[in-house]
């Protein structure tokens, strides 16, 4: 069958627009109109000499290309120009001056933004945005519009979307073009005026969503909100790094995948109810709004609403012709509308979806078609085309590709139209019926479970996902390889066989029942688990047995450091201390493994992660006993002595959980390291007090890396190998700059786990190198 031609003569225009865009926004405003100048200028000429120019027989195609030249140098200097005028608005007036003073002032503003609650080192605390109408500063009252993000107390949770607020606190200067300033506000903002009738409207509905999935469990409670309009604020973090790890995290963001099953169910229901004809257009525009307005209309909720309605015209009427053109359309509009889209992910990663999408989808699906039914086969497609369109940019946010992305999300996919209608009824339903609200989130948590299940399997599998670098050249090769794969599936996915091996070959590849090739490798004596921001350290005490020291903040990412060592027998686990960074991973440890003991410190603090470590413990069987000062052990070739907490200065004098880490000396082989827990200077230098020999071959670095440390304690160790497990773009600023420096004037080869990957300390020829997997 032949396909419509690709109309592309306006995608000049939008890349255009995008790109100018982009710059602008990192432009002065002069700069950036100076620029829109030289393209009306070159508009102007071009315009000029195509009238000029001769016309001859067959010359519409030459014609055609002038036309779309002209219209991209008009479109994208009307980009620059929007550009400049953004960053006037937003930085007209004082604020940019006083945030540079730090200065304290009063405002009214609108609230624009849904206030999010966020975990703090000492106290969780709230993000809100905020469109500031009035300031009053050095004694004067100045009427703006400017935006302001606000960073206060919990008691800022309170305030809703479009109400106006009174409040005081210091401006500081903001990153980015989007905003004027950042204030420090003072707790319990003043509520000047409500939000509009609208507003408390869908406010009801979604706060009727969270009511309506109370009776769930946490992570499918979270969930139904998020499906249906993006609010994932509940979600717990593993659920998060599941959805990541799958490709599945689109679900708990607005997408042009929830208007499109919401737009349809709306649509399926006006037909039921005899809509027809233009009626139906109507109903479908309400829904659209409706879905806007619950979303939030913020520009990501608008990007993804153009975006559905372009997927699914595209899929559904018009082929690939239609759509192409109406995805320049968005692109055009959208960014004109809103310049800050141009430098915004979410967008990049809607564009590239839906233009994989539009052109490669169809194909695929006809092809597949071929050898098995065609709803099988699109919703193999669909997937498959958004996520190689999408790998390059994925990858350049999260250093990593997933490889049951397709399978996660065409498993999934049968569950995220139920959860999500089922989930919208039940949240307007709870506007009349509580209970009856509570039996729609109950149906809504079957498929959500589903949902959940699929991302928790996927993710816990050896080779869910892999790693990639994300510079300029892995970057280009990723891309190369993904051009590659587009031009030769086509053939792959016409033939059952050549599908079938090569989902065989995948199949392989993520589960790895033969185990990580070349891992773990031979004579490994310590490996440095890569948790992220946490410490999850497994010794090797010979004959099949290990010994492991703190379990990192994730018990899958422990879990799967364990598996691929091949551990199925552990002496002792020894937590150093209660921090959730160093037990949260215990439940790994201890699934499907023979565990003899856990240890820990003697200071239950934070009590929570206390009580959580002691009823693991007890469901697995597992004593608990508290490691104390001068113990001596030993597990087959590994021997250690506890060197700290020593007494209770430290912990009095410092942060006390930190300050009261077990701090343990070990040999094996007649080799000797050091592990620090999260040790800080106070318990270092009990530690020194003590006059004893701490030299040793390999060093771990306490607290991550912070520049907390002392200097003699480190230096005292003498060792050449030094080992930092820290969390990749970690909020901490770990590993410090000074402990780095400390580190080298040690004369110690560092290793880091957040460019490492996990690290191996092995033995060759008596002597001690180190293995990375990164």
């Amino acid at each position: 069958m032949r396909r419509d031609r690709l109309d592309l003569r306006l995608a000049p225009a939008a890349l255009g627009v995008w790109g100018a865009a982009a710059l602008g926004l990192g432009w002065s405003a002069s700069r950036a109109l100076a620029g829109a100048g030289l393209l009306v200028l070159g508009a102007a000429l071009a315009g000029w000499l195509d009238r000029r120019r001769v016309r001859r027989p067959g010359s519409e195609a030459q014609a055609g290309r002038s036309s779309a030249l002209l219209v991209a140098l008009i479109a994208t200097s009307a980009a620059f120009g929007v550009a400049a005028l953004r960053t006037s608005a937003i930085h007209a007036g004082p604020l940019d001056e006083l945030a540079l003073e730090h200065a304290s002032v009063q405002i009214e503003a609108v609230v624009t933004t849904d206030p999010i609650s966020r975990s703090g080192t000492f106290a969780p605390y709230c993000l809100v945005h905020l469109r500031v109408d009035q300031v009053v500063a050095r004694g004067q009252r100045i009427r703006i519009r400017t935006p302001v993000l606000v960073i206060a107390d919990v008691t800022w949770l309170d305030v809703r979307l479009g109400e106006h607020v009174r409040t005081t606190g210091r401006l500081q200067p903001a990153e980015g073009p989007d905003l004027a300033a950042v204030l420090f506000a003072n707790p319990h903002p003043g509520v000047t005026a409500p939000a509009s009738w609208t507003q408390r409207g869908v406010g009801a509905v979604r706060r009727g969503l969270v009511e309506a999935a109370q009776p769930l469990p946490d992570a499918e409670r979270a969930l139904v909100p998020a499906l249906v309009d993006g609010d994932d604020a509940a979600m717990p973090d593993d659920v998060v790094l599941d959805f990541q790890t799958t490709g599945l995290t689109h679900l708990l963001a607005v997408s042009g995948s929830n208007l499109t099953l919401v737009l349809a169910f709306v649509l399926a229901a006006a037909r039921w109810a005899g809509v027809r004809g233009r009626w139906t257009v109507v109903v479908g525009l309400i829904a659209v709004v409706f879905f806007v307005l619950l979303a939030r209309p913020q520009p990501s909720v608008l990007r993804a609403a153009a975006m559905g309605v372009v997927a699914l015209a595209g899929l559904t009427s018009g082929g690939a012709r239609r759509g192409t053109r109406a995805l320049c359309i968005a692109v055009l509009c959208l960014v004109l509308l809103d310049p800050a889209l141009a430098r915004s992910v979410g967008f990049l990663l809607s564009t590239t979806a839906t233009a994989g999408i539009l052109l490669l989808a169809p194909g695929w699906r006809d092809r597949l078609a071929r050898w098995m039914p065609r709803v099988l086969a699109e919703a193999v497609a669909v997937p498959l085309a958004a996520q190689l369109a999408c790998t390059p940019a994925i990858a350049a946010i999260s250093a990593q590709v997933s490889l049951v992305a397709v399978v996660a999300n065409v498993l999934a996919a049968p569950a995220v139209g139920p959860a999500t209608v089922i989930g919208l009824v039940a949240g307007l339903t709870a506007l009349v019926s509580e209970p009856l609200a509570h039996l729609g989130g109950r149906l809504a948590g079957v498929p959500a479970w589903w949902i959940v299940t699929v991302s928790r399997h996927g993710a816990g599998l050896a080779g869910a996902s892999m790693a990639w670098a994300v510079g300029p050249i892995a970057l280009a090769a990723l891309t190369l390889l993904c051009a590659a794969l587009i031009v030769v599936l086509p053939r792959i996915l016409t033939s059952p066989l050549a599908s079938a091996s090569v989902c065989l070959l995948l199949v392989l590849v993520v589960i790895q029942p033969w185990g990580r090739l070349g891992w773990p490798p031979a004579g490994w004596v310590m490996v440095m688990c890569d948790v992220g921001q946490g410490d999850g350290i497994v010794l090797n005490a010979g004959r099949g047995v290990a010994v492991v020291v703190d379990t990192g903040p994730d018990p899958r990412v422990m879990d799967r450091c364990l598996h691929d060592l091949g551990v199925r027998r552990i002496a002792l686990v020894l937590l150093t201390h209660f921090h959730a960074d160093h037990v949260n991973g215990v439940p790994g440890v201890l699934d499907g493994r023979q565990v003899g003991e856990i240890e820990t410190t003697t200071l239950r603090d934070p009590p929570d992660r206390a009580e959580a470590v002691d009823a693991w413990a007890a469901d697995a069987g597992i004593p608990v006993t508290v490691a104390t000062p001068g113990e001596h052990r030993q597990v087959g070739s590994l021997s250690w002595s506890v060197l700290a907490p020593v007494s209770a200065s430290g912990v009095q004098s410092g942060s006390g959980p930190n300050n009261a880490s077990v701090v343990v000396l070990m040999s094996t082989r007649g080799h000797r390291l050091l592990l620090s827990g999260d040790a800080e200077p106070e318990e270092e230098a009990d530690i020194l007090a003590e006059r004893l020999d701490l030299g040793v071959d390999v060093f771990k670095v306490a607290h991550h890396g912070s520049a907390n440390q002392d200097a003699e304690f480190v230096l005292d160790t003498h060792a050449r190998l030094a080992l930092i497990s820290v969390g990749a773009d970690n909020d901490y600023g770990h590993p410090a700059p000074e402990t780095l420096a400390l580190l080298r004037r040690l004369g110690a080869v560092t290793y880091r786990t957040d460019q490492d990957g996990d690290i191996a300390v092995v033995e060759r020829a008596g002597q001690l190198a180190v293995v990375t997997r990164e």
